[in-house]
């Protein structure tokens, strides 16, 4: 998507703060003339010498992530790891420039492109794996209820034809976002690249709060609707929701789309994203275990959210849902530690 509406959502979505969090390697107990066991040659060669200092950022999701690779370094490892508090912006310039964090599990490059590519110019950062399997995370969503009306999965070519027997002739809902949000102009641009203006009614809440408020009732009243939403978010996970297929990217669409005087709008898939696990350079070198483990430590948006329905909870933190994922996902972690 367009960079302002999603920096906009993302920032709203960022409502559980990070705090800096440490383990500190303990001088006391550090080998002295005595030569190290296996298990600590073990960890010395694929931590390094140093803590590992991972960048745990101000929103939910990446929070999880850093407190998800914590605890798997820690009991597949034996790895000493450090929270790093940061921002997209501040924690790619730090890498860039002293290679510090070691670690940043999502870093949404798209949005950060000056700095992200100056940070890489320095040689200091590498990409590794997408923090996330998909570049997919905005689009249309109706209730699991009314896909099973469709014949087909839903997508944008066949919703003119079915909505009218979804709602017998009558408008449906269709939930966008804040009218101050740039996602509204695409939204009420594809509307009508679809011939959608006479089949559904735009509501444009004014702010998130609303927006999921609405989305819930609509729930609730077992009503036939539409509304656009992104991930990652604890909303998908906690009702039954089914995607519209938006079909392929199209950038010439897309931009046009993305303008209020967009005069032949045509049908395009929001703009795919850039998310990554960030390494210096310095452990790539010096801990390719580590490194290799980062390679391959991609995370399904699915399981993503419904950690973050956990975390919704109340009385839930980050340290719990994140060693809960830990404690019953070994199928999915282990597979991170070893490629065999």
């Amino acid at each position: 998507m367009h960079r302002q509406a999603i920096t906009g959502l993302f920032l709203a979505a960022m409502t559980i703060s990070a705090q800096a969090q440490f383990s500190v390697l303990n001088d006391e107990a550090a080998p002295s003339e005595a030569a190290p066991s296996t298990a600590e040659s073990v960890a010395l060669l694929a931590c390094g010498t140093q803590p590992i200092a991972m960048a745990k950022m101000g929103w939910p999701s990446a929070a999880l992530l850093a407190e998800v690779h914590a605890n798997i370094l820690r009991e597949a490892y034996d790895c000493d790891v450090q929270f790093v508090q940061g921002d997209l912006a501040a924690t790619a310039s730090s890498m860039g420039a002293a290679a510090l964090p070691t670690v940043a599990p999502e870093m949404w490059v798209s949005r950060i492109a000056e700095v992200w590519n100056s940070a890489m110019d320095s040689q200091l950062v590498r990409s590794a794996a997408p923090s996330y399997d998909t570049q997919s995370f905005e689009g249309w969503f109706m209730p699991t209820q009314t896909a099973q009306s469709f014949t087909g999965a839903p997508n944008l070519a066949n919703l003119a034809e079915a909505i009218p027997l979804l709602s017998r002739n009558e408008k449906i809902p269709f939930i966008s976002c804040p009218a101050d949000w740039a996602c509204s102009v695409i939204n009420r641009n594809l509307i009508g690249a679809l011939g959608l203006g006479s089949l559904v009614e735009v509501v444009e809440p004014a702010n998130r709060f609303e927006m999921d408020k609405l989305i819930a009732e609509a729930v609730n009243k077992r009503d036939a609707f539409l509304f656009y939403y992104w991930q990652p978010n604890p909303v998908l996970a906690q009702l039954d929701f089914t995607p519209v297929d938006m079909g392929a990217y199209d950038e010439a669409a897309a931009k046009c789309l993305a303008s209020l005087n967009c005069a032949l709008p045509k049908p395009s898939a929001f703009a795919p994203e850039t998310v990554v696990i960030a390494l210096s350079e310095n452990l790539v070198v010096n801990s390719p275990l580590i490194a290799g483990y980062f390679q391959r430590a991609t995370l399904s948006l699915k399981e993503m959210d419904a950690m973050l329905a956990e975390l919704s909870q109340p009385g839930a933190s980050e340290e719990a849902v994140a060693a809960q994922f830990v404690e019953r996902n070994q199928s999915i972690w282990r597979a991170w530690v070893s490629p065999e």
